[in-house]
């Protein structure tokens, strides 16, 4: 499987990463976290390897999560209502995300992606 980096275009934070990757020569594929939303199947998957909890995967400081008054709400929802809500708006998801077999990385923080990177480069 190729490597997937699951991206905002707009998000300077994603133009970070990608251009990380390119610069450490890390093959992937892209992926417009708006134009092809993660499907709930998908992010099960993720979040369950990724070994972070689902609070981990929401983008607290995006619109979208405020408008939503999602602070307040997401402690009443079930693990399966919080992944539903994920699945259906791009931008309620923290980005960027990376996929690489059994390593899910979110969010870029450039010590964390270069140590857990190091094994495919």
């Amino acid at each position: 499987m190729r490597a997937i980096l699951i991206e905002y275009p707009k998000c300077s934070t994603c133009k970070k990463a990608k251009r990380w990757l390119e610069e450490n020569q890390i093959q992937f594929q892209d992926r417009n976290i708006v134009e092809n939303t993660p499907m709930k199947e998908e992010l099960e998957k993720w979040i369950s390897l990724s070994g972070k909890e689902i609070k981990k995967w929401f983008n607290t400081s995006g619109l979208k999560y405020k408008e939503l008054n999602l602070k307040d709400k997401l402690q009443d929802m079930s693990e399966k209502e919080k992944i539903q809500l994920l699945a259906s708006n791009g931008m309620l998801i923290k980005r960027p995300i990376f996929i690489e077999e059994d390593t899910i990385l979110i969010g870029f923080k450039e010590s964390e992606w270069k140590e857990k990177l190091k094994k495919i480069r």
